[in-house]
């Protein structure tokens, strides 16, 4: 028998495999060879990991793990951190269930960081019960710990539990405070907090410096806000101390997209110009700065000269085109430019494209227009188009194409499963809206007996006053 040394054999599983099938005759060859190294065998499930798609479990990965001599928390960790997000959840609760292996903190680390690539209001959930966990077995203590729970909060949107424990932690690293400021961007309401954060993050007495990942985060915060001058301060606080932007492209790129966001559109394109390198993300951001700003020509320019410089504008460049042509209310360059991306620049179209130019076209009062162009889409419309072509139509008044789109939307809702009871029930009056506004009260009253029919409620509407106290 042919004997495989354990380096070869890492040797070539560190190779740049094409697919499953290589991965196969090595591993035949590890069980050949006898070879059952812990090593080996992490190897293996992160290669095939590495093969699978989202939507799937990769069972090579899981054999790999069950076929070693015994339970091995090292093998364990790495089907965690390489699976994907739900099935790390399985996993890690499998294990829990069998309580045969104790975990340690590169466990809760992968377990978290899985609830934080998978948000959901289930997950959520789920990751509350993991820090319960590890509050009860004391590796809260643990600053990575502590720091990916950070990470899992704000990921999830609750910025609250997130604070609570950044506040408990005795020591932070610059990864601690990257990740609550982070959190706090995440969330439209939260962002001024983030501001707040990093200026106490400079007057941190155990003199934790910020990191350009900070610095990004801060400028999109600005830019959020819309507040130039916090804007323009990170960018002198960011030169003075730190590096110079036009060499750092993910600054760069933040300090376009700031100055496009807070309306200098100059100042973005002089830093546009002096960046030594590009991505498809500067680009984007410089010419949807433009866009926005009513320089819808000069942004179609700027693609040309994008795609000349060797990088093609992606899906993520048409969307942020797109949405800034209208809310500037550039109907005819936004249809242009869509018109544009399958015949010039090969990108074909997707939900959030058609539905820039319907959220366009109804904004702009174009309501026939924006049905015929639903009616001829080449895939399916989904409730979102047909619930914003109907909201337009209320907002203008046109009782004849609203009852039109509200009819429709609510065939498709019949057809298709909606989690969202609300957004039936808003649905529903959207249309004895429309009805109430032409004094149609018969089918008013048609409309709202449908919903008790279908048990459908209508949500109650609600409002909050913040007072402050002095």
């Amino acid at each position: 028998m042919h004997h495989l040394p354990r380096a070869r054999a890492l040797s070539l599983l560190n190779l740049n495999l094409k697919s499953t099938r290589q991965l196969k005759k090595i591993h035949a060859q590890l069980i050949t060879n006898g070879l059952k190294s812990p090593s080996l065998h992490a190897k293996l499930i992160q290669q095939y990991s590495a093969f699978s798609s989202p939507k799937s479990t990769n069972l090579y990965a899981h054999l790999v793990f069950q076929h070693f001599q015994e339970p091995n928390l090292f093998l364990l960790n790495t089907l965690i951190r390489c699976s994907q997000p739900s099935d790390s959840l399985l996993v890690f609760a499998n294990w829990v269930s069998k309580s045969t292996l104790v975990f340690d903190d590169s466990t809760y680390i992968f377990v978290l960081g899985a609830c934080a690539r998978l948000p959901s209001v289930p997950t959520l959930l789920v990751g509350r019960q993991i820090h319960g966990r590890i509050v009860k077995h004391d590796v809260v203590s643990n600053i990575s710990v502590q720091t990916t729970l950070i990470h899992f909060y704000g990921s999830n949107d609750d910025v609250v539990s997130a604070r609570n424990v950044f506040d408990e932690m005795p020591v932070r690293n610059c990864v601690t405070w990257n990740a609550m400021i982070t959190g706090y961007c995440s969330q439209r309401e939260s962002v001024r907090d983030a501001l707040v954060l990093f200026r106490d993050m400079l007057d941190d007495v155990c003199g934790v410096k910020p990191t350009d990942t900070t610095m990004v985060c801060v400028l999109s915060a600005a830019s959020q806000l819309g507040v130039l001058e916090t804007g323009a301060c990170v960018h002198g606080y960011v030169e003075k101390t730190m590096c110079v932007p036009d060499n750092d492209v993910f600054m760069g790129t933040g300090l376009v997209d700031m100055y496009s966001k807070c309306g200098c559109v100059d100042s973005a394109f002089s830093v546009f110009k002096r960046m030594k390198e590009k991505n498809v993300l500067t680009w984007t951001a410089m010419a949807a700065g433009l866009a926005i700003h009513g320089k819808g020509n000069e942004a179609l320019e700027l693609l040309d000269v994008m795609q000349g410089s060797g990088i093609k504008p992606n899906a993520v460049t048409f969307t942020g085109l797109l949405s800034a042509c209208c809310h500037s209310g550039l109907v005819e360059e936004g249809l242009h430019l869509f018109h544009l991306m399958k015949s010039k620049f090969d990108v074909v179209p997707r939900m959030q494209h058609y539905g820039c130019i319907v959220d366009m076209l109804s904004r702009g009062g174009h309501l026939k227009e924006a049905y015929e162009f639903i009616v001829g889409m080449p895939v399916e419309p989904d409730a979102v188009l047909w619930r914003s072509l109907l909201s337009a139509c209320n907002l203008h008044g046109d009782v004849a194409m609203g009852e039109k789109v509200g009819k429709k939307l609510l065939c498709v809702q019949s057809t298709q499963s909606y989690a969202d009871s609300t957004l039936k029930s808003e649905d529903y009056v959207a249309l004895s809206n429309i009805y109430a506004f032409a004094e149609r009260w018969e089918d008013v009253e048609m409309v709202r007996q449908e919903m008790k029919v279908k048990g459908i409620e209508n949500k109650a509407g609600w409002s909050s006053l913040q007072t402050s106290s002095r």
